[in-house]
């Protein structure tokens, strides 16, 4: 069901404290954790805590909390005084979504041309 915990989700598991993350902000309805993988000097994936598979999913069944996504991807940028950064939405394995739990990218630090590679 859309919002409650899977149990075979990484990011849900990363909210519950059963897989650690380097977490650098949370608040009521999300968290920020270090990819663990990082692609630029700042990247940092923003999750609601509540489970969505992907992005538009969230958008549609929760919009307050899409917002609350976004709103936390500036004050990573914010806190990491990034002047230019990218925000990320990966929907479906040909797009590159690995974990299917709606998650940001924020990404910066570097120069970010278009396309990205």
């Amino acid at each position: 069901m859309a919002g409650e915990p899977q149990g075979d989700c990484l990011f849900c598991k990363i909210v519950a404290g059963h897989v650690p993350a380097t977490i650098v902000r949370e608040t009521e309805t999300t968290v920020a954790f270090r990819d663990i993988n990082p692609q630029a000097p700042t990247h940092v994936l923003v999750i609601p805590k509540a489970h969505y598979e992907d992005a538009a999913t969230l958008a549609t069944a929760a919009p307050a909390l899409a917002a609350d996504v976004l709103r936390e991807t500036q004050a990573i940028a914010d806190e990491d005084k990034l002047e230019s950064y990218r925000i990320v939405f990966n929907t479906g394995t040909g797009a590159g979504q690995t974990v299917f739990h709606a998650h940001a990218h924020v990404v910066g630090g570097r120069g970010l041309h278009w396309p990205p590679g």
